[in-house]
């Protein structure tokens, strides 16, 4: 029977945090005797990844150490930036050359690589040779806002492993039925989320949105549902989503038994640096010592809340740990806000709940 468990981790430390949730997972055991292990983060430009638009190099450490403990060897960092960008200078400034080194590990730039024709719902799509041919393909998105998709994750994550001209052709077809229809093809063995700080609107990074979490699963098309969920937005916004489901790569369908916390938040650490963007939403938040995922939730329906009404929510809002046992104003976030007149439980509660309860002001 398919393990449909998502696993979530709060923190900072993305190296401890991936080794925890592979282990939680017993990943390797999926690896089989000296099979080749391709890691695919996401470096969809050359920029570092405090900026919300790249895989944090740590849990590429994270990963590759949990895989060299249980004696594998034969480990890749394979990615393919965007069209116009240098994926060798991606690795410079991510650090990703240097941790390659480091652990004796290949680099591989997948613009390089060869590709194969693969038959697919719409036709078929050239995709690279190495990251078919992995025994184990470890998928490293960022959780991220896309101007054109809307939200990027597991499956948009997958474009890295094509060659330039079928990322252009992609974009030529719309982007949904081609991301949708690489599902079909291209199988991560599991995705590893990084939802540390992902961009709140755009692929490339600049409004970075602190939560402090990260996932494990094994269907990316379940992981991208329940993402939605985290960052405010329905399934049929996500036009590829409903298309790879169709297609039956993988299935939308999630339950709150499926998805198991290895902790739980802790307050932020103090001197967060947020972005003009997401400073400008928060202008209205009363905060003391509040989580990064509850508080980046609450940034995210904020947002969802402007983008959809055309203004700026304008009621008082309360969130944080400092609030316990007290009568917070206005619409309390999150458990330890639950004296609040209203509030909206969960800890942290999504994106999507929060945003149902700013519309019902």
């Amino acid at each position: 029977m398919e393990d449909r468990t998502i696993r979530i981790i709060y923190g900072d430390d993305g190296r401890a945090m991936a080794r925890q949730l592979l282990e939680a997972a017993d990943a390797a055991a999926r690896v089989g005797p000296g099979g080749k292990i391709l890691l695919k983060p996401n470096l969809v430009t050359a920029a570092p990844a405090d900026r919300g638009g790249t895989t944090h190099t740590e849990i590429v450490r994270g990963a590759i150490e949990y895989f060299q403990a249980a004696g594998y060897r034969d480990i890749t960092i394979a990615e393919g930036s965007w069209v116009g960008d240098d994926t060798d200078r991606a690795f410079r400034v991510t650090g990703l050359d240097r941790l390659a080194r480091e652990t004796g590990v290949g680099l591989l730039n997948l613009k390089r690589d060869e590709t194969v024709a693969m038959q697919t719902p719409i036709g078929k799509i050239r995709v690279c040779k190495t990251a078919l041919e992995a025994d184990f393909l470890l998928n490293l998105p960022v959780l991220k806002g896309h101007c054109q998709t809307v939200m990027t994750c597991a499956l948009k994550n997958l474009k890295g492993c094509l060659p330039d001209g079928e990322k252009r052709r992609f974009h030529s077809l719309g982007l949904m039925k081609p991301i949708a229809a690489l599902a079909t093809v291209l199988h991560p063995t599991m995705t590893l989320v990084d939802s540390i700080c992902g961009d709140l609107n755009f692929e490339e990074g600049g409004n970075p949105v602190q939560t402090n979490r990260m996932l494990l699963g094994t269907d990316p098309v379940q992981l991208d549902a329940y993402c939605c969920e985290l960052v405010g937005l329905r399934t049929d916004e996500v036009g590829y989503l409903p298309l790879a489901e169709q297609y039956g790569a993988g299935s939308m369908a999630w339950s709150p038994a499926d998805i198991v916390a290895l902790n739980e938040p802790c307050p932020a650490a103090q001197g967060r640096a947020d972005g003009r963007l997401v400073k400008s939403l928060g202008r209205s938040v009363r905060q003391d010592a509040a989580c990064s995922a509850c508080y980046g939730n609450l940034i995210r329906a904020l947002y969802q809340y402007q983008e959809q009404t055309g203004r700026a929510y304008g009621g008082e809002l309360s969130i944080g740990q400092g609030f316990r046992g007290k009568e917070p104003a206005g619409l309390g976030i999150g458990n330890c806000c639950r004296r609040a007149a209203r509030h909206v439980a969960g800890c942290p509660p999504t994106a999507a709940e929060i945003l149902a309860a700013l519309r019902n002001e």
